[in-house]
């Protein structure tokens, strides 16, 4: 129920906490995830709480240290004023933050539109505009490894066939990278996991541009073309952000490309698609400057006619894509045979982003509570608190 009609923002808090991630490592000699037996990995995120006259608080839990370190930048701006007035806030900021990658934007804006459902309580896709409360998601993988898990195509090829029986009606390869970078044998995997599973699934790839040159990359989009893909994902050492490299690309091959993760901004994303350097646009709400900034996205790309497709699962992503009719996918990342995903368990209640997650149909459901709809436990997040700042 909707409170006063000027609401204040009187404290923001930010909490960097650690929690372990077990059977989980890095690429030999790279900066990627991989299946580790017994390895353990320590993730490092942040706790953001906005409150407010109301005795409302909104809340977000992901984040960096780069981007909390833009935060530190604007937070005092935002003490005093209209929780209510995102607009008006994303603007300023974005224009504050210019020299920079705005990426400290995003939790900000979730935890503002996480009040503002709270505030009148209704979840943030009815906010937004519901189109659907159910969303099909895709198995998105671990990267290769050399431990036993995702160690061969014909072991990708197994797990995606297990997505398959569970429901998913899209996979995608996440293929080797550092040491075990092999473009033959990402070749193998595209034509091993088609060959088994092409026929049932939606089948997509992402080198998390781990390819070394763009010739490389051509050779694994013709075998992309050849068991018919449905996208191909930043696939080489551009890092993901060259317009006439992956306009090029486009040209060579039938498999549609799918590229904006690595670039900033509303409109270097629109640079993207006006150029023709990209076929599926890419978003991410807390990459993107927050839910704000990754609705503007799609909705440019729904001007152009084509689809938006919401980077990595969270309750922010989630509500996105319920209330974006141009999506295909929820991405259920990451996931493998031998090792959880890397959810930081702060989740109380049944949320949950994990690879039994879906129902049989292969669809994740949407929040129905007030705000972001998931309550955090912030028992678990001063237990493990690392440090942390306050504004008022």
């Amino acid at each position: 129920m909707r409170c006063n009609v000027s609401p204040t923002i009187t404290r923001i808090e930010s909490t960097e906490f650690s929690y372990p991630v077990e059977n989980v490592g890095y690429s030999d000699g790279g900066f990627s995830l991989v299946y580790e037996p017994e390895g353990e990995i320590e993730r490092k995120l942040f706790g953001l709480r906005i409150r407010t006259d109301e005795g409302i608080t909104g809340e977000y839990v992901g984040g960096n240290s780069p981007a909390f370190a833009q935060i530190h930048m604007f937070a005092n701006h935002l003490i005093g004023k209209n929780p209510l007035h995102r607009e008006r806030h994303w603007s300023e900021v974005k224009r504050a933050l210019r020299k920079y990658d705005r990426m400290g934007m995003g939790p900000i804006d979730i935890a503002l539109w996480d009040f503002a459902g709270k505030y009148y309580d209704a979840p943030i896709h009815e906010l937004l505009g519901t189109y659907r409360e159910r969303l099909p998601t895709y198995a998105s993988t671990y990267q290769g490894d050399d431990n036993g898990g995702l160690d061969s195509p014909e072991a990708y090829a197994d797990f995606a066939e297990e997505c398959l029986e569970m429901g998913y009606p899209g996979f995608k390869i996440h293929d080797w990278g550092g040491e075990w970078l092999d473009t033959e044998k990402t070749v193998a995997t595209v034509h091993a996991v088609g060959e088994r599973v092409g026929d049932e699934m939606d089948l997509m790839i992402d080198p998390a541009c781990e390819l070394e040159t763009w010739g490389d990359a051509l050779k694994v989009g013709k075998a992309c073309d050849e068991q018919e893909f449905f996208w191909y994902e930043d696939p080489f050492r551009d890092a993901g952000i060259s317009q006439h490299a992956h306009r090029k690309l486009a040209e060579k091959l039938h498999t549609p490309i799918l590229q904006t993760e690595h670039i900033r901004g509303l409109e270097s994303h629109t640079d993207f698609v006006a150029n023709d350097a990209t076929d599926f646009v890419r978003a991410d709400p807390e990459y993107d400057a927050g839910i704000t900034g990754a609705m503007k996205i799609a909705r440019i790309a729904e001007g152009f006619g084509l689809d938006v497709e919401f980077h990595a699962p969270g309750p922010a992503q989630r509500h996105c894509m319920a209330a974006t009719r141009n999506a295909n996918y929820y991405e259920m990342a990451l996931v493998g045979p031998k090792c959880k995903n890397t959810q930081p368990p702060v989740y109380l209640g049944d949320y949950v982003d994990q690879l039994d997650a879906i129902d049989s149909e292969g669809t994740i459901p949407v929040p129905d509570g007030p705000g972001l709809g998931v309550e955090y436990d912030w028992e678990y997040i001063e237990a493990n608190r690392l440090g942390g700042r306050v504004y008022e």
